[in-house]
């Protein structure tokens, strides 16, 4: 057995260049996998930095929509003339608070 142990290296290294570097492949191959594994599973800075902007980005847009819906029903609702308008006016002042309250 130690024979085996003790000429392995230099049998690799007789051996053809195409099944040499399919043995290395497969020497490799549970430490590229577990690697991979890893870098699925984490989240990079960069990455959560992209994350938290594009939610900020969306929120503020979302505020911005809202906000000049807002002013369109305040134009309509008049002082209480319009109740449609007025009732629309209060939902959106509601969507508002949430999605401010929204953490980014």
């Amino acid at each position: 057995m130690r024979r085996i142990l003790l000429l392995a290296p230099a049998l690799v290294l007789s051996l053809d260049g195409c099944i040499a570097s399919t043995l290395v492949d497969l020497a490799t191959l549970p430490v590229r996998v577990g690697s991979k594994a890893v870098d699925l599973a984490t989240t990079s800075q960069s990455e959560a930095d992209g994350k938290r902007g594009r939610r900020l980005r969306e929120k503020e847009e979302a505020l911005g929509r809202l906000s000049r819906e807002r002013d369109r029903l305040a134009k309509r609702c008049n002082g209480g003339r319009d109740a449609s308008a007025c009732a629309g006016l209060e939902r959106v002042e509601d969507e508002i608070a949430e999605v401010e309250r929204r953490p980014a």
